[in-house]
């Protein structure tokens, strides 16, 4: 195949900004997808993606574009996630391509995800393309968005494609654009096999589907290759293309992107990132990805303890399709034996949540999120803890740290006010200011991770009516004054409610633990005690009334020793009840807590 036909590229822009729509149109228009089978989001296949409108996953898919020039091209379309907490899907996808377009909502503007993306495309060296896109809505404000990308990206605005991804508008235009100044990939059909592997997932009847760009060389079916990092050699027993159905071929070269299949059993035997060659070639490895990072941590554990290696086999399956997400085995009091995972983010670790539920059909219980901290014990040691139970006691810490990172938060200048009261109150502190054009501002914010997981995203979005927001890179580890806050039932400690938290925030958090336990575990036959400790001291508690039975309702008449007698023995079983007996806990308590 000449690769001078061949167009590499990827759709970045923040989270609603028109890309799955923008890829929709392209679809349509290189008549690349029957119209009987046409629907919304085609790329985003997952039911997840559906439902929340947002993309998960990036999705890649081959056209064939008939240009102005008389010459039929072959592009390679990669649509990515906008959520921050899918950063890590852009970052694979980039690697992959020559050229990206970026895309502006018309009435939105530049916002965070905007300018990391960008930023991210430039450290790759790609060719960008700016769109506005949603010229068609009544509030687009064309002009103000042409400001912002040429004050703040430092585009021409001649560079500036207008478009309509709903009505059609300016496709046509964006096709041609990607022809004419979005480079050839480059790499020698003669050199050894490189392939970079940047998805994959795993097939019950094909074993692991492994997604690459060609780099160099070629490679066909019978063929054998090897993955450098694994050093394992497998022989090709099926390639394809995406178009956006499966479309087998014989071969695929460099510059092309596809998959294939050799019979990998194992999830194992995979790393997103590696690079396949020839079993007998000096192929050196390629760039790859850097080993992301995660920021939060939970524990996962399935409610029946019998699904333990159902749940184990697929979190090794969703890890093909997901390499930010990582897991090691644990076991709780509570809930015996699970795993201890870490996300990117809040959003990510309810979509790995509800993707094992659906996907894999099982039930599962989640602990509240942590962040990871340092402590330095008393005999000088350094230790990293992400769960409440590896906290040391409170006597043997000398020092702890917490990370914060640095926060970027995009916003009209008529809310600077009240958001920077909300970072304030999360123990934030303004560390820069920037005006993008006349009515926004960007603001960076040192803040501790710990204060952002949950709730800080949506509140931003609440005080500026849904025009802020937010992007964040970790910054460093700073000293903190930490605490590990337990909740108690009936004086047994429940570690699926334990959290470590900033001193002066545990009475609070702990008042409203036991509050919203007190609504929703339900009434026992005996009295149910919650308390919230720390080490020994309770500092908040409440009580759930123990259910009523009117032990006396068959007595008529008679002495009243006889009614006292009976009111002794309920007040005995209950005792005997509230100490033997086992709480049950409802899995909208774990949610809750999750969310306080």
């Amino acid at each position: 195949m000449d690769k001078s036909l061949i167009r590499n590229f990827s759709i970045i822009a923040h989270i609603d900004h028109g890309k799955s729509t923008l890829a929709d149109r392209i679809l349509e228009f290189t008549n690349s997808i029957d119209k009987r089978h046409f629907h919304n989001q085609l790329l985003d296949d997952m039911e997840l993606e559906q439902e929340r409108g947002i993309t998960i996953k990036a999705s890649a898919v081959r056209l064939n574009y008939h240009s102005k020039d008389g010459q039929e091209y072959i592009l390679n379309l990669i649509d990515t996630p906008g959520h921050i907490d899918f950063n890590y899907e852009v970052k694979k996808s980039l690697a992959a391509c020559e050229g990206a377009l970026l895309v502006v909502d018309a009435s939105q503007g530049i916002e965070a995800q905007t300018v990391a993306n960008f930023y991210l495309a430039r450290e790759h060296n790609l060719t960008i393309i700016p769109i506005i896109n949603k010229i068609d809505i009544i509030n687009a404000d064309i002009e103000r968005v042409k400001k912002q990308i040429t004050n703040i990206l430092r585009f021409k605005e001649e560079d500036i494609i207008l478009a309509s991804a709903k009505e059609g508008i300016g496709t046509e235009e964006i096709l041609e654009r990607i022809i004419r100044i979005i480079p050839a990939p480059g790499g020698d059909i003669n050199n050894s096999l490189q392939a970079l592997i940047f998805d994959s997932f795993f097939d019950i009847y094909k074993g692991v589907v492994v997604f690459c760009r060609f780099f160099n060389g070629k490679v066909a079916i019978g063929q054998e290759v090897k993955f450098l990092q694994e050093a394992h050699t497998y022989t090709i027993k099926e390639l394809g293309v995406l178009r956006p159905s499966v479309e087998k071929v014989e071969e695929l070269s460099c510059g092309e992107v596809g998959y294939l299949c050799a019979d990998i059993r194992s999830p194992h035997d995979l790393i997103i990132g590696d690079t396949i060659t020839d079993p007998k070639s000096e192929a050196v490895l390629l760039p790859g990805y850097k080993k992301i990072k995660p920021m939060v941590f939970c524990g996962i554990y399935p409610q029946n303890p019998k699904d333990f290696l159902a749940l184990k086999e697929a979190m090794e399956k969703l890890r093909l399709n997901d390499a930010s997400f990582v897991y090691d085995s644990e076991s709780s009091q509570s809930f015996g034996y699970g795993f201890r995972c870490g996300f990117l983010g809040l959003l990510h670790m309810e979509i790995v949540q509800e993707r094992l539920e659906r996907e894999y059909n099982l039930d599962l219980v989640l602990t509240t999120p942590n962040v990871q901290y340092r402590i330095k014990n008393r005999n000088g040691q350094t230790i990293e803890v992400d769960s409440p139970s590896k906290f040391p006691q409170a006597g043997d810490v000398a020092s702890a740290e917490e990370p914060y990172i640095r926060a970027f938060i995009i916003f009209p200048i008529k809310d600077v006010e009240p958001v920077v009261k909300l970072a304030k109150s999360k123990r934030g502190e303004v560390i820069a200011k920037d005006y993008l054009g006349e009515d926004r501002i960007k603001i960076t914010v040192s803040i501790p991770l710990s204060e952002i997981v949950v709730d800080f995203y949506d509140q931003i979005k609440s005080i500026t009516r849904g025009y802020g927001s937010l992007d964040y890179e970790f910054m460093e580890y700073q000293p903190t004054k930490l605490v590990k806050l337990d909740i108690m039932i009936n004086q047994r400690p429940c570690d699926a409610f334990s959290v470590l938290i900033y001193k002066d925030k545990a009475q609070e958090k702990g008042r409203m633990l036991v509050e919203k336990l007190k609504e929703l575990i339900p009434r026992q036959l005996f009295e149910v005690n919650i308390q919230a400790a720390i080490g020994n001291q309770i500092i908040a508690s409440e009580k759930v009334r123990a259910l009523g039975k009117h032990v006396t309702g068959k007595c008529y008449g008679g002495d009243i020793t006889r009614k006292r007698k009976l009111w002794e023995k309920q007040k005995e079983g209950k005792k005997r009840l509230k100490q033997f007996g086992n709480v049950t806990i409802p899995q909208e308590a774990f949610l809750a807590a999750i969310r306080i």
